[in-house]
């Protein structure tokens, strides 16, 4: 059965429980933005309750989370929608079975935005935060039988269609998530794409934040935390990204 054919009977027929862990990475610098726009904690309080106010209401299901985990299903996607979530769906919760993914995958959206802003040579180094949370839901495994068959379509860097397509179904059962390779890591990984808000275990992140420094230029991301470093070679992007502005 191709992924043009699943229906949520079918999908369902073939979901498991899954438990686990997993890492996402976000930018820090939000609260720090703000703070350098007003003189005191009272007025960074209020400003930021008049930001809030002009943004999406936070969907019901979402009201128990903390804001790292409630973000994601908040705000509509970009433009064309993401990999497992087109324009007009609800949103979706990515994360990785590793920082190392997690930050592949996150620095590959932020070397594209730097392709897309010829003004610009570099992204000079901005504070990011990756948390963990604990997941606990009914998932498909794309990575599997009978779901491998159609890896290349998992896999496409850029056309989403069958991923949205197959989400769409998978919405329509009580699926809470969808594991599959990483697409953006040069090494093997792995991530998860939640449907819905009641798939973490815990409404908030688990302890053990990290602060890693993001810095891209035209062929290179790097993240840096103290001792460690990661440096994911985007070179390999350059005509696929070209191709699909």
């Amino acid at each position: 059965m191709s992924s043009s054919t699943w229906t949520p009977r079918a999908v369902s027929s073939e979901a498991d429980h899954w438990r686990g862990i997993v890492w996402r990475a976000v930018e820090a610098q939000y609260t720090a933005a703000t703070m350098k726009l007003v003189d005191s904690a009272t007025e960074q309080d209020l400003l930021e309750a008049l930001l809030d106010g002009a943004k999406p209401e936070w969907p019901q299901d979402t009201l128990r989370l903390d804001f790292l985990l409630a973000t994601p299903f908040r705000y509509p996607p970009r433009a064309g929608g993401s990999r497992f979530r087109a324009e007009a769906d609800p949103g979706v919760f990515y994360g990785a079975g590793s920082v190392r993914t997690a930050c592949a995958e996150l620095g590959y959206w932020r070397w594209r935005f730097l392709r897309d802003a010829p003004e610009l040579e570099r992204l000079e180094p901005v504070a990011h935060t990756a948390f963990r949370s604990q997941i606990d839901t009914r998932a498909v495994d794309l990575r599997v039988p009978p779901f491998d068959r159609d890896r290349d379509a998992w896999g496409h860097p850029s056309d989403y269609r069958r991923c949205q397509d197959f989400a769409a179904q998978c919405r329509q059962t009580d699926l809470g998530a969808i594991v599959y390779a990483s697409v953006r890591d040069p090494e093997p990984g792995w991530c998860i794409a939640l449907l819905r808000a009641g798939a973490f275990a815990r409404p908030r992140p688990l302890t053990g934040n990290q602060t890693w420094w993001l810095a891209v230029n035209a062929d290179e991301v790097v993240w840096r935390r103290r001792q460690q470093s990661l440096v994911v070679d985007m070179r390999r992007w350059q005509n696929q990204a070209e191709g699909s502005r």
